[in-house]
């Protein structure tokens, strides 16, 4: 099948496509053009990239027609954020191609309540990025259901991998957390450290997308998650990276009014919305109806990511020995 892939040289892409390819598709890739994957593989000599400015491109209500004119008969949308933009996208695609699959977010689902949250849980979403990501979930399979378009949505939570930060055991991106943890200081966490975060490698990102097409009939019009089996505290996840770089962590807990002035006031803006998210969502329905099930763990998803941040020299550490885990 000839496949068209939006934001393709991304977290997700970099294992989509070369999937793709290793699969006997033909692969176009739409991309900005600002970065090279994060993976080099020989496999991107057979990919078509093209570069395109999508902003600019729905701004002039021209994106959607271009994506068609490639005559795709699958697309793997990565980087729709508006509902305005999904709409252009899917009424130009409308009876013209066999499937379509969105990236959205576990965000969605707003704050966990019963966990592990389950696809068909009520939305209440917060904060600009989750609001919009529901409301076109929402267009996408109200257009499904009254008119046959052939979408999937996927949501992942916290995108992790070799190449780029993964958010960090106090809820944000500063990679001083992990050297911290490496040295045995101590770490101050917010609240009692149960808050929660959901991370999920890329390649198991990409393998509930390449499982919803290779089961389409089961996948058309429906929501799947894409994490780790499990999430991690905030206390625990710590604890996991210590041990993994020979320590014992050496934790200490403040209320949040007192955690936030440790940090910058972005550092706990970001930290806020992960912990009052908090998800913990199931992955029960891709086993169910896709067969997939994730490679990796939580931890073993962040750790993946913090030793190449370590050998590519990003994180500083000292002679201590450092693990593994999957």
């Amino acid at each position: 099948m000839r496949v068209v892939v939006i934001g393709g040289t991304g977290h997700i892409g970099s294992y989509l496509v070369p999937e793709l390819v290793q699969r006997g598709h033909q692969v176009v890739v739409l991309s900005r053009g600002r970065r090279a994957p994060y993976r080099a593989e020989r496999a991107w000599q057979e990919v078509e990239v093209l570069t395109a400015d999508r902003d600019a491109e729905d701004a002039s209500g021209t994106f959607g027609g271009r994506v068609r004119d490639l005559r795709p008969d699958v697309v793997v949308d990565l980087i729709c954020f508006t509902e305005d933009s999904a709409c252009q996208l899917a009424e130009a695609l409308r009876g013209q191609v066999q499937h379509l699959l969105h990236c959205g977010t576990v965000w969605v689902h707003g704050p966990s309540t019963s966990v592990p949250t389950r696809e068909d849980a009520p939305r209440r979403p917060f904060g600009e990025y989750g609001v919009q990501k529901a409301a076109i979930e929402r267009y996408l399979l109200d257009r499904a259901r009254r008119h046959g378009l052939p979408v999937t949505l996927v949501h992942p939570g916290h995108i992790s991998g070799p190449g780029w930060p993964p958010v960090n055991p106090a809820g944000h991106l500063d990679l001083a957390v992990f050297e911290t943890l490496a040295r045995g200081d101590e770490l101050a966490l917010p609240n009692l450290g149960l808050e929660t975060v959901q991370h999920v490698h890329a390649a198991d990102v990409a393998g509930v997308f390449l499982a919803a097409m290779a089961n389409r009939s089961t996948a058309l019009g429906e929501s799947f998650h894409a994490v780790a089996d499990g999430a991690l505290t905030l206390r625990g996840y710590a604890e996991g990276v210590a041990r993994w770089f020979g320590r014992e962590a050496n934790l200490v807990f403040l209320p949040w009014e007192r955690w936030r002035e440790t940090v910058t006031e972005r550092d706990a803006e970001i930290t806020w919305d992960h912990i009052a998210h908090s998800p913990h969502c199931s992955m029960e329905k891709a086993a169910r109806l896709l067969g997939f099930r994730p490679q990796f763990s939580a931890l073993g998803t962040v750790l993946d990511a913090v030793g190449w941040l370590v050998e590519n020299g990003r994180i500083q550490v000292g002679s201590g020995p450092v693990g593994s885990a999957r």
